[in-house]
């Protein structure tokens, strides 16, 4: 069930970062959703792969090369999406900032009410 709320609240995420005109592109809601699910799955399995491959750079930035890694793995769904599109990576680092806030508060809202 902690699935689908992570996948619930991605894909508001998203759909909020590509309406504040970013530099980030959703044709269709359904490109919103694909995007969301293709999200979860390259961070369950390449996000952690790259984190583990770049913890000497994580460590000397004290997390923050994190947010680096988030923006690469929105840009990697924006070219295996289609209809999803990410122009450049300053639009992936602002947009994945603003996914990761926007979802951690739409999860808390769905967990709690």
């Amino acid at each position: 069930m902690r699935w689908l709320t992570v996948w619930i609240a991605s894909a508001i995420g998203l759909a909020v970062v590509s309406h504040i005109h970013l530099g980030i592109m959703a044709k269709s809601t359904e490109a919103i959703i694909v995007a969301s699910f293709v999200l979860g799955l390259v961070n369950t399995t390449i996000k952690p792969i790259v984190k583990l491959l770049t913890l000497p750079i994580n460590l000397l930035t004290f997390g923050l090369f994190g947010w680096v890694i988030n923006a690469l793995m929105l840009w990697l769904v924006s070219a295996i999406v289609p209809g999803f599109i990410v122009h450049g990576f300053g639009a992936a680092f602002w947009g994945a900032l603003i996914l990761s806030i926007v979802s951690g508060v739409v999860g808390w809202i769905i967990r709690y009410a």
